[in-house]
């Protein structure tokens, strides 16, 4: 029997137990021989059944129901995006649902946080470069990456995936061209600068002119250096 059909068997035999989600490569069909089982068992409260177990062959976590439905932090939100719910005794199906769907509110504000944060960064890179410090320029457009991921996947109503899981968010959940050639990962992570104008364009459209317009004088400079 295998760690997953041993787990299943369990949360069958447990009324306690409302849910089971199958999250991590396993759900996605990218798992490799190194891969664990990530699953997430809803429960009707927390007790000694179900500890939190992260082994070589399972990575078990615990969740209320209260808990599944709290979408306040954004961070895990995307593990359960295209989870396979295995158990379902209520409700556990919308919960992942919405987890993995931001509101259009959600959406709005992520966009908005995310490209301050990505024009920061721009700014801080240009400045550096133009003050003679390609390291740490260098540095700079790095960290820019996933501030410009953020962005373009939240004006697009989406969660920005994890890194590992880029690719395969591409190819299953295309977005519009030219995006999903410009956000693949073998050429994103080398041209956050030039994709600025890009990025902007889309932001304007979507609503953020006015925090892209207080950066004043200092959008310029990005806008100048990728051209």
């Amino acid at each position: 029997m295998s760690v997953l059909d041993d787990l299943m068997a369990r949360a069958t035999a447990d009324a306690g137990v409302l849910g089971v989600i199958l999250t991590g490569s396993h759900a996605r069909g990218l798992a490799t021989a190194h891969s664990d089982v990530d699953v997430t068992v809803v429960v009707d409260s927390h007790g000694a059944a179900w500890p939190r177990d992260r082994g070589a062959d399972l990575d078990l976590a615990a969740l209320t129901v209260e808990e599944l439905g709290d979408t306040s932090v954004l961070w895990p939100r995307y593990g359960f995006r295209d989870a396979q719910v295995l158990l379902d005794r209520g409700g556990v199906a919308e919960l992942v649902e919405r987890q993995a769907t931001p509101t259009a509110e959600e959406a709005r504000s992520w966009s908005g946080e995310f490209l301050d944060g990505y024009v920061n960064q721009l700014y801080r890179a240009v400045k550096s470069r133009r003050d003679g410090h390609p390291e740490a320029a260098a540095l700079d457009e790095q960290e820019s990456v996933g501030w410009l991921l953020g962005t373009a996947f939240a004006l697009h109503g989406r969660l920005r995936p994890y890194n590992k899981y880029l690719e395969w968010e591409l190819a299953t959940h295309p977005l519009p061209p030219p995006w999903n050639d410009v956000l693949a990962p073998a050429y994103v992570g080398a041209h956050p600068v030039t994709l600025f104008p890009l990025v902007a364009d889309l932001a304007r459209e979507r609503g953020h002119g006015d925090l892209l317009d207080s950066w004043g004088a200092d959008l310029d400079l990005i806008l100048a250096a990728a051209r």
